[in-house]
């Protein structure tokens, strides 16, 4: 055979080959789960598979069950398309989302997949949404996990879990069908059956489900929290995540007892809906159901979790206080300015004056010593106590408590953050929020164009990147730290409780308000009068 002919073979073989790999990138990739194959889309950086069920429909006898594993289904389903999201009313007006829109059979969850990774098995975040438990859904653009996951080198899942009634009613006849004397808490027990789905599958998709981080904000902070406390998650997850929430609040989202939850569930439903038996609330179509108790009728804040002696046998803190959590390694924090909505709105701003006279009624022969430490000699001090006071109320305790049980009990490392970022609005009459609750979504998903009403910076850019490489990097290894980032010390009393300021000049310091939480974790835990 002659010179020529052996290179026109060769290159024939080469085309061959060449196209045959075209061929195959350009298909739709599949992977098969337990359940059967899926089919998503690859844009030759992420593959991403969206919808995909992880439970049976949660409708029927099965509405107010634990979920039970999907059917198996033959052929490849397609998976390009965010599932639906979980039955909800109008909540908060700033979640837009980005599917079919509502329904019961809700229970979906995400995967992307990075199409250039260095680990051949990669960590797993698994990413659980806020919404104080009665709104939010995976499809909402600022929690997208695509450009985290090219970002990152990791791969990112996200799921629907039930909400509101739906997902938190308490009820007398609930916890005599369970089977372990226990009713509530079904969309934690959601969450969980996903993360039980993740250790099952996430190997086809080339994760470890070894090296998997939970971690979520506002209730999905609170839900990382229950998940870090139930025994029923023990082995699912090897580090956690929290962004501003704990379960280890005394008001809102507190938890209560499950024999104070039924009576109070059965009075609210036997007054809104008019009837009492488990048959006949199952009976009443899903809209109608709702009605009652989303906007404009309610708030839409009646039903949340609960201490159900299943789920959670005690509740968080008792679990944390004996040692009994899961013990991982986490990451917690919260932003510099959580109670700037509730002060913003507020009918009437509060002064000097005004804000001492609150300190006087809520904290007695105290209120002297709460002054120090919330300052109200000017009126410009006391709306900024006014401020942090809020934001302590609302979320930033909870946060700190959680992250002093786990530094008190635990054994993993802790680190804790502030984000400081303030995005800036475009509408120049917009009050001016600063790092306000739920503004670090889109800085740590990489998905600040998402939100098109904000005047984005370089700076917001950059703290976005750092943001994305902390969190991946923590996934990967259990610390944050990694090269070309501003160092992070673990949370320990030797080095001064340091907390990491995520800013445009990111630093660690030691905690100077440390007294405050001190403060009121003490007065608070003081007997209500």
């Amino acid at each position: 055979m002659s010179s020529s002919t052996v290179r026109s073979c060769f290159l024939l073989s080469l085309l061959a080959l060449t196209s045959f790999a075209l061929a195959a990138s350009s298909s739709p990739p599949q992977v098969k789960t337990r359940s059967g194959a899926v089919q998503g889309k690859d844009d030759g950086k992420v593959k991403s598979f969206l919808g995909i069920p992880y439970a049976a429909p949660p409708v029927g006898e099965l509405r107010w069950k634990a979920p039970e594993p999907v059917a198996k289904w033959s052929g490849a389903k397609n998976a390009t398309e965010f599932g639906s999201h979980c039955m909800q009313g109008n909540v908060f007006g700033d979640m837009v989302f980005h599917d079919p829109g509502a329904s019961e059979d809700c229970l979906t969850l995400n995967v992307w997949v990075p199409d250039k990774h260095v680990d051949p098995k990669m960590a797993v975040m698994v990413w659980i949404y806020g919404g104080g438990f009665v709104a939010g859904t995976t499809s909402e653009a600022r929690q997208d996990g695509y450009q985290l996951a090219q970002q990152g080198g990791v791969i990112v899942v996200s799921m629907n879990y039930r909400l509101g009634i739906f997902g938190f009613m308490v009820h007398p006849e609930l916890a005599k069908e369970s089977g372990h004397n226990s009713a509530g808490n079904y969309g934690l027990l959601d969450q969980l059956l996903a993360l039980k789905w993740v250790h099952d599958n996430i190997a086809a998709f080339g994760g470890d489900p070894g090296n998997v981080t939970i971690f979520g904000e506002s209730a999905g902070s609170f839900s990382v929290s229950a998940q870090m406390a139930s025994p029923l998650a023990k082995g699912l997850f090897q580090r956690a995540i929290g962004e501003s929430g704990a379960a280890f609040s005394r008001s809102g989202l507190s938890f209560e007892a499950m024999s104070v939850r039924a009576e109070k569930d059965a009075a609210l439903v036997k007054e809104k809906l008019g009837v009492s038996t488990l048959a006949e609330l199952r009976a009443i179509p899903a809209e109608k159901l709702l009605e009652p108790f989303a906007p404009p009728k309610s708030r839409g804040f009646d039903f949340g979790p609960d201490v159900d002696g299943y789920f959670l046998p005690e509740s968080v803190s008792a679990i944390f206080a004996a040692g009994k959590q899961n013990d991982v390694a986490l990451i917690a924090g919260w932003n510099h300015d959580e109670g700037s909505f509730e002060i913003a709105y507020a009918p009437k701003k509060p002064t000097a004056e005004s804000f001492k006279a609150q300190a006087q009624k809520d904290f007695g022969d105290k209120a002297d010593e709460f002054l120090k430490l919330y300052p109200a000699d000017t009126d410009a001090r006391a709306f900024r106590s006014a401020q942090d006071f809020a934001g302590d109320q609302f979320i930033a305790l909870s946060t700190w408590n959680w992250i002093e049980a786990q530094s008190k009990t635990g054994r993993q490392p802790v680190y804790r953050y502030r984000f400081d970022m303030a995005p800036f609005n475009k509408n120049p009459d917009a009050p001016r929020l600063g790092a306000y609750h739920s503004a670090e979504i889109e800085y740590v998903f990489g998905q600040l164009d998402s939100k098109t009403d904000v005047v984005w910076r370089e700076s917001d850019r950059t703290v976005s990147d750092m943001m994305q490489k902390y969190w991946s990097n923590f996934a990967k290894s259990g610390n944050p730290n990694g090269a070309g980032l501003p160092n992070w010390p673990p949370y320990t009393a030797a080095d001064g409780w340091p907390v990491m300021i995520l800013t445009a000049q990111p630093a660690a310091k030691k905690d100077d308000l440390r007294e405050r939480y001190l403060f009121l974790s003490k007065e608070w835990a003081k007997p209500k009068q």
